[in-house]
């Protein structure tokens, strides 16, 4: 009497691989690939058992075991809950995950679907409770072991850092990563763009009109090949990214790891006084960029005041004082910042009444045409702040004019190549087409420049038109009549001083400004 084979049930196994870096995936046969084969030969070992390898690739190169933020991962156990796996089988334990807490819940999942895990070099069963026990011990090791290569990596990052060296990242517009790395070196016509991003930002006061004027400039984040040859960068730049520029201690010649600071190998490209004016506007402004909000009482100054003795803003406040059932008189004032959080007692003067402050302040603006002396310093304020922006316009000129002859270069080299250059070759036309396109901006505003500077009649008649028309605006005109000219109010209670910094383009804009609303007024 002959006996009948039963065939066993038929096991699907999905075999997952990972490697933790990008390094080598470019190669014919990588780390990914020999995972995978181990993983066939050891199916194929147990096909009496039933066992047949999907067809479906679980492959996550370049990310980490510690978390379970992989795309290969996740599809793995979706098709799981589908009930499209009976068995997974990777290589090593470390390759499904590196953390004890992620392992568990993925094998909580596995049990519940009844799935197998199998290890093709380290062999346990996880139907028993020794096997369960064998696994958990590898993988706290594989853990340990994850732990510590993070803390010697986070510790060689923090000791090179104190050396003050580049430890590595995405270059930064105005430097150049030295061949072999560790070290930056100043690209000159980077830095001079970076510079003139500072100063574009303290004159604009806003990151949304700064990264407007970029973008009319052509002017984008740091271009950059990879180690693999890839073009990196080059994007526009937004909000985000110049605020990211702006707070960069980099610039000053700093290298930062966590919360300490330290003198870094490259030199500095923005001044200390530059860069901290600009925090100052940044830390007011906010990271929106100094977008308008709501000013209640009319504080013509609001924004603009400083304390000099705790050098910090000065920001509007009120107190109300019934006078009977039916309302009461609002007092308005400008207090320090550093007296309204620690406490009355941490500023000598930690208030000013904002009738008398901003009266001073409007006087002075009108005192400019009726004062002959003040009349003459301003007009020579101006001629020189028009002849440095002139020559930083030349500077972009001549930045303009090397990348041009860099970007003709690039394209002849690739004119009569293969048709893989094509998008390449695109891409300098366009750079060549942006570049023209500034160049013709700048000449044009060197040119305009040259014609308009400002004579004493000139801001003898913008200053008469001030007085009155003063009266006649809104108190909303009023502050954004004066944010166009001053650029900050110094505030100095125990010497009972306040100095006025107006704006490099300040008396041209007033000029403008009152011109427009008169203009506006007579045909009212």
């Amino acid at each position: 009497m002959s006996k009948t084979t039963e065939k066993p049930p038929t096991v699907r196994c999905a075999i997952y691989t990972r490697k933790s870096t990008e390094d080598g995936l470019e190669q014919e046969f990588n780390s990914l690939d020999a995972q995978r084969q181990a993983g066939e030969l050891f199916i194929a070992s147990q096909v009496s058992e039933g066992w047949v390898c999907l067809p479906d690739r679980y492959d996550d190169g370049g990310f980490t075991g510690g978390n379970m933020d992989r795309p290969a991962l996740q599809r793995l156990m979706a098709d799981i809950e589908a009930g499209q796996v009976d068995s997974i089988v990777v290589y090593k334990v470390d390759r499904l995950s590196r953390s004890l807490i992620d392992f568990s819940k993925i094998m909580d999942v596995l049990e519940r679907h009844k799935v197998a895990f199998v290890s093709v070099t380290q062999q346990f069963n996880t139907s028993t409770s020794m096997g369960r026990l064998m696994l958990n011990v590898l993988l706290s090791f594989a853990q340990f072991e994850r732990e510590m290569i993070s803390e010697r990596t986070r510790d060689k990052i923090a000791a090179t850092r104190r050396k003050g060296k580049w430890t590595g990242g995405c270059p930064m517009l105005g430097y150049d990563v030295v061949e072999g790395g560790g070290r930056l070196r100043v690209n000159e016509d980077e830095a001079a763009r970076v510079r003139d991003i500072f100063e574009l930002y303290l004159d604009r006061q806003s990151l949304l009109a700064t990264a407007t004027e970029l973008e009319t400039r052509g002017w984008t984040t740091k271009r950059w090949v990879s180690t693999r040859g890839r073009e990196m960068g080059g994007r526009p730049l937004g909000k985000n990214t110049l605020f990211q520029i702006l707070t960069n201690r980099i610039y000053l010649g700093k290298i930062t790891y966590k919360d300490e600071i330290y003198d870094g190998e490259h030199p500095a490209i923005v001044d200390a006084e530059i860069f901290d004016r600009a925090q100052h506007l940044l830390k007011r402004n906010g990271r929106t960029g100094g977008a308008h909000v709501r000013n209640r009482h009319g504080a013509l100054l609001k924004g603009l005041v400083r304390c000099v003795t705790c050098d910090c803003a000065m920001a509007p406040s009120h107190t109300v004082k019934r006078l009977s059932d039916n309302g009461g008189k609002v007092y308005r004032y400008y207090c320090c910042t550093n007296a309204q959080k620690r406490g009355w007692q941490s500023c000598p003067t930690p208030s000013v009444p904002a009738p008398e402050l901003e009266r001073f302040v409007v006087d002075q603006v009108k005192s400019i045409g009726r004062d002959t002396n003040l009349l003459n310093e301003t007009l020579a304020e101006c001629r020189r702040q028009r002849e440095e922006a002139i020559g930083k316009l030349d500077a972009e000129k001549r930045t303009l004019e090397r990348e041009l002859g860099r970007h003709n270069a690039d394209l002849r080299k690739l004119i009569g190549k293969d048709g893989q250059t094509t998008d390449r070759l695109a891409d300098v036309q366009e750079r060549i087409r942006n570049a023209e396109q500034r160049a013709t901006e700048v000449r044009e505003q060197i040119l305009a420049l040259s014609r308009e500077l400002v004579d004493a009649r000139e801001v003898g008649e913008a200053c008469s038109l001030f007085d009155p028309l003063w009266e006649t605006l809104s108190a909303r005109e009023q502050a954004r009549i004066l944010h166009l000219l001053i650029e900050r109010v110094d505030y100095d209670g125990p010497n009972g001083t306040v100095e006025i910094t107006f704006h490099p383009t300040g008396i041209k804009t007033l000029a403008d400004e009152l011109k427009r609303q008169e203009a506006t007024t007579c045909d009212r």
